[in-house]
């Protein structure tokens, strides 16, 4: 497929890159131009900005939690020829899992999609070591991915100045600059940006950003380089599936584990809201291709579940933000608890996992009486105590095959007295292992976040146990 795509990317964090992703999004929104936006990494918030604030849709990509051939094709199913694909890199081009391997890079994912670059450097405090970083880039860059710079935080007088030398001697161009102005600075928290909903005049602040970066960047050289991108192809089997035309073998893999389910499936429950927010549309996507309804409710606001759901799914999110007002509704606490009483299977992600303990202990040390499904307290520890991509394997079996492991990533400050252990979490660069979840026929719970394409056996199983319990048979 001929589509026109380009990739920002930066030598580490804090160069700018969510701003001036959002900043040509917002441009290419104003002009009516046809465009999808892709974050590379398991990041859940810069999609929301793309997605939320801009109305420009948005996916993940992320080559450790698949293949190359199938990163192509979640690349490519999103896309049409006219469409214009923009996608943000994570953390530094060449930073990939544990900081050393290519896998989960920028720069992997470039190559895969064989999308060009335009690499954004946050020029403020720097001279001619503007120079010398870019060489150094440039160097590494053996698939010569990098098509162009972009100066951020630097002045206008500046940007002329140095913009002639790096041309001169690195023969790249520099397609623009962006001013060093307060009002482009998007605020973060401990688990990255402040949500968009968090931000006072976040709509008004990316508009401004648009409106000065197609005065400073060159939108149309930008675009150059994004139309000059090659062909990309994806494999027979992935094209037929692509189309609808696939094989009987093709067909059966992705139905659930045991048997078909028709027509009127079953229903699993979404807590979608502030607190619960972090999912990924690829997973939603899945449960939805093998037969399930998804119906969306909110613990802060709900009183009760969705009439006639079968299954609970309880996504991360920033319930400890909310967590007086999770405790205060009571009603909702209730239907969750006598749910999975009831047997309706649940499965849980970090946020979700902790709503469902006995208490959680917010920043003023107050404990807040939570669904009461687990019985233990969870805990602010005041760090970081997990981060980054693990591969879970099952113990017994319930919801993957035995000796199966699905990929995901940890990322929590919080604890719990209770975080179990029927799954092995392990450490992809180096082997280390600890023990996670709390897992049996009907409850899936813990910490990590999962992203069930890495293992579609997942999502069949969860479809199937909500099929059951529709059917009386849990």
């Amino acid at each position: 497929m001929k589509v026109s795509r380009v990739m920002f990317a930066a030598p580490r964090s804090g160069n700018g890159k969510t701003i001036v992703t959002c900043a040509l999004l917002q441009a290419f929104k104003n002009r009516d131009r046809q465009t999808v936006s892709f974050k590379c990494g398991p990041d859940y918030i810069d999609p929301m900005f793309h997605e939320k604030v801009i109305g420009v849709p948005a996916k993940n990509l992320d080559t450790f939690f698949t293949d190359e051939e199938q990163t192509r094709r979640i690349f490519l199913e999103s896309l049409t020829e006219e469409s214009f694909a923009v996608l943000e890199g994570v953390m530094g081009l060449y930073d990939g899992l544990g900081g050393i391997r290519e896998e989960g890079s920028s720069y992997h994912l470039a190559k895969v999609t064989k999308t060009p670059v335009v690499f954004v450097v946050d020029a403020k405090g720097m001279g001619r070591s503007i120079i010398s970083l870019l060489a150094g880039f440039l160097a590494y860059d053996k698939e010569h991915l990098i098509q162009g710079v972009l100066l951020n935080r630097i002045s206008k007088g500046y940007y002329e100045t140095i913009k002639p030398l790096i041309e001169k001697e690195l023969s790249i161009p520099v397609v623009g600059f962006l001013p060093d102005k307060e009002e482009f600075h998007i605020d973060s928290r401990y688990l990255g940006l402040i949500l968009p909903q968090d931000l006072k005049d976040i709509q008004e602040k990316l508009q401004a950003a648009s409106e000065e970066f197609v005065k400073t960047v060159s939108v149309e050289r930008i675009i150059k380089i994004a139309e000059d991108a090659e062909i990309l192809s994806i494999a027979t089997a992935d094209r037929e599936r692509r189309s609808g035309h696939r094989s009987h073998r093709q067909r059966r893999a992705v139905l659930p584990l045991q048997r078909k389910i028709e027509k009127d499936g079953p229903v699993i429950a979404v807590a979608k809201d502030e607190a619960f927010c972090f999912y990924y549309e690829a997973n939603l996507s899945l449960l939805q291709e093998n037969g399930a309804e998804i119906k969306y409710f909110s613990p802060l606001r709900d009183e009760k579940l969705p009439d006639g759901c079968h299954a609970l799914l309880l996504g991360g999110g920033y319930p400890e933000l909310y967590a007086e007002r999770l405790s205060e509704n009571v009603k909702m606490r209730e239907a969750v608890r006598h749910a999975v009483e009831d047997g309706m299977p649940i499965v849980a992600e970090c946020g979700g996992f902790l709503y469902l303990h006995s208490a959680m202990r917010d920043k003023e040390g107050i404990n807040r009486d939570m669904a009461g499904v687990i019985p233990a307290e969870c805990y602010d520890t005041g760090k970081s105590v997990r981060f980054g991509y693990v591969e879970i394997r099952e113990k017994q079996g319930y919801f993957l095959p035995k000796g199966a492991k699905i990929k995901g990533h940890e990322f929590h400050y919080y604890e719990s007295a209770g975080s179990g252990n029927d799954c092995i979490a392990i450490k992809p660069v180096t082997g280390k292992e600890y023990s996670c979840m709390i897992v049996d026929e009907t409850h899936w719970m813990g910490f990590p976040h999962l992203y069930y394409p890495s293992n579609p056996s997942f999502a069949r199983a969860f479809v199937e146990k909500a099929e059951r319990y529709k059917e009386g048979l849990v």
